[in-house]
């Protein structure tokens, strides 16, 4: 992939890296007691809240809390085996980010489309929401592009599964 591919891998190891530590810290918050979460934690959310007037951390509709638990049991595993993936170079990389990507991308598909239908969205809101939409196209495409530069053999011909058999 180059250049370009490692730059991407770049910055999508990194939000994996920042997903595997926020995700259950902060956005585990939403699903879970707050009462199990540091008093440093359950302040730095309520400030968030206020600050970017985050209508749906606030209210917590069923939808989101759901999407929560979807990230919390599925895509937190998935940030934690992308950064280590990419760390370690595993062939599955574009496999996993591809669950990733698409998984993402209908979540926030969700988000996004409460927030812009509410009304209720800030600037401030959607800038905070539409970055997850971005990383999620990008890590679909990543997954995406992999996939297919792995199905050609170095001969340029496509590589087939199961090898051919003379015939005698």
């Amino acid at each position: 992939m180059g250049a370009f591919g490692k730059t991407i891998d770049v910055v999508l190891f990194f939000f994996f890296a920042l997903m595997a530590v926020v995700s259950p810290l902060i956005d585990g918050q939403t699903a879970l007691p707050k009462g199990i979460f540091p008093a440093f934690l359950t302040d730095l959310e309520s400030n968030y809240i206020a600050e970017f007037g985050d209508y749906l951390l606030m209210e917590k509709p069923h939808f989101l809390v759901g999407l929560v638990w979807h990230e919390l049991l599925f895509l937190w595993p998935l940030s934690i085996a992308n950064v280590y993936a990419i760390l370690a170079g595993k062939p599955w990389f574009g496999t996993t980010c591809l669950l990733y990507g698409a998984s993402t991308v209908t979540s926030m598909a969700a988000i996004l489309g409460e927030v812009l239908g509410s009304g209720k969205a800030t600037d401030r809101l959607l800038m905070m929401y539409v970055p997850f939409m971005g990383i999620g196209i990008l890590a679909l495409l990543r997954g995406l592009v992999s996939r297919s530069t792995k199905s050609t053999g170095s001969d340029g011909q496509r590589s087939t599964i199961m090898p051919r058999r003379k015939l005698a």
